[in-house]
């Protein structure tokens, strides 16, 4: 995969179709002048989900995080250099310089793990040192063993809808089970074929089976706001099975950190707090309390 094939770059493609997200009103904001600012029972508006590149600049998103008032967590693709990501980090060397560069900021220290094999390539030790983790199924594996990047068009080829979305519910099941995470990122995401079908396609049962991995595995299940993903009747399910949610913006340019989407759903769940992602202190990572396949 080169960078113009990227899941980074396709985001980005992604969010200026959508057109530029609007402010969200300040008459939602529970605590002004507060950092972060919080919405609705003092739930304070963090973006585990954002991407440094060559415009969104460490420096910027600090000056984007003071404007907006929103705290972000940065992530950078982590896994085998089978993933070919342009800053991807593969080794523990790797992942102290990247976390070197975070230091003292006012901001999470995370990774967009790719792949089930990604813990194969760092210490526990040193992962621990992260605030989180998130991963997604975004990536994935056929009947012939090929790794489909399902954001690809020219490669997702989809014969029975209902079969890939037997086989996809078990790789998100998998994904959630295997991997020593925190987040689960960009759920419920089909390809652009599917799209127009995801109500009948995300049945119950399917969104069920992926939410009570989250809950028995303490995953947190992401609101994307880029993809304004999952669609309610998925968020509500998460809410009465008490999994947590997080916020996630996944927006490449200079709207990340607009949690519009976000803010939307804790306002039509009226989510409370203790319904909110925090970071586990050491000891209590994923990484040092799983056992890892």
């Amino acid at each position: 995969m080169n960078h113009s094939t990227s899941r980074r770059t396709f985001l980005a493609g992604a969010a200026a179709a959508a057109g530029t997200l609007l402010a969200a009103p300040e008459s939602i904001f529970a605590e002004e002048g507060s950092f972060p600012k919080t919405v609705g029972d003092g739930i304070p508006l963090v973006d585990y989900h954002a991407h440094l590149d060559q415009v969104v600049t460490l420096e910027k998103v600090l000056q984007i995080s003071k404007e907006r008032g929103v705290k972000f967590g940065i992530v950078e693709h982590a896994g085998t250099k089978e993933n070919q990501y342009p800053n991807l980090i593969s080794d523990d060397k790797g992942m102290k310089r990247y976390m070197a560069m975070l230091e003292g900021k006012p901001v999470y220290k995370g990774i967009q793990a790719e792949w089930l094999d990604w813990p194969m390539c760092f210490s526990k030790e040193v992962v621990a040192q992260l605030d989180f983790v998130l991963s997604d199924a975004l990536t994935f594996l056929e009947k012939d063993g090929r790794r489909v990047r399902l954001w690809m068009r020219n490669e997702v080829k989809i014969e029975d809808k209902q079969d890939f979305m037997d086989r996809y519910t078990d790789f998100n099941v998998q994904v959630i089970a295997r991997e020593p995470i925190d987040i689960l990122a960009n759920p419920t995401f089909l390809p652009a074929v599917l799209m127009p079908e995801y109500d009948a396609l995300w049945t119950a049962e399917r969104m069920k089976k992926i939410i009570a991995a989250a809950v028995k595995h303490t995953v947190a299940i992401e609101i994307n706001s880029n993809y304004r993903l999952p669609r309610p009747a998925f968020l509500k399910l998460v809410q009465e099975m008490d999994a947590k949610f997080s916020f996630g913006s996944n927006i490449h340019g200079l709207d990340v950190g607009k949690l519009d989407y976000c803010i939307e759903m804790v306002k039509a769940l009226s989510l409370k707090r203790s319904d909110i992602f925090t970071p586990a202190p050491r000891g209590k990572k994923p990484i040092e309390t799983r056992k890892i396949a």
